[in-house]
């Protein structure tokens, strides 16, 4: 059991291997998605412009190159078992925020909504699957005698 448990939560990181990646191998297009997409609050834009000066790049752009390489350290931390707890609640959070920022469906009419239904219904399934992960963990060592039986 062990071993199908390991090449399910493999399999199962590499989706976020693989989101990860091509959001970093397009940067702009993802950048122009979530400017689209995600408005700064007010409340914290002074610190947003004080990081696009620091940088040199817009906050979209700062947003798409850290969603990226998030997925990609968590895919890998969650392949490996290394963390996997820890990482599977963090995306649990990044999947709630990407659900409701990027698949909106409630704000869209009927007939047109229906992808973005399904997309939201598959990012539902993907937090079971990280509840999973984080439920099960690492199995416990059974306690061994440090010199045997003496």
């Amino acid at each position: 059991m062990p071993a199908l448990i390991t090449f399910g939560r493999i399999l199962f990181a590499v989706l976020f291997i693989y989101s990860g990646a091509t959001k970093l191998f397009a940067v702009q297009a993802t950048a122009d998605f979530i400017a689209a997409k995600v408005t700064i609050p007010a409340l914290v834009a002074p610190y947003t412009a004080q990081l696009e000066t620091l940088t040199g790049m817009p906050m979209p752009q700062l947003l798409a190159l850290s969603v990226g390489g998030f997925e990609i350290i968590a895919g890998l931390m969650i392949a490996l078992n290394f963390g996997a707890r820890f990482f599977a609640i963090l995306l649990i959070l990044f999947v709630l925020a990407a659900t409701f920022y990027f698949h909106d469906f409630w704000n869209q009419p009927a007939p047109e909504n229906a992808k973005t239904l399904v997309e939201a219904l598959k990012n539902l399934s993907i937090i079971g699957a990280l509840f999973m992960i984080a439920g099960y963990g690492r199995p416990s060592r059974k306690e061994e005698p440090v010199y045997g039986d003496v």
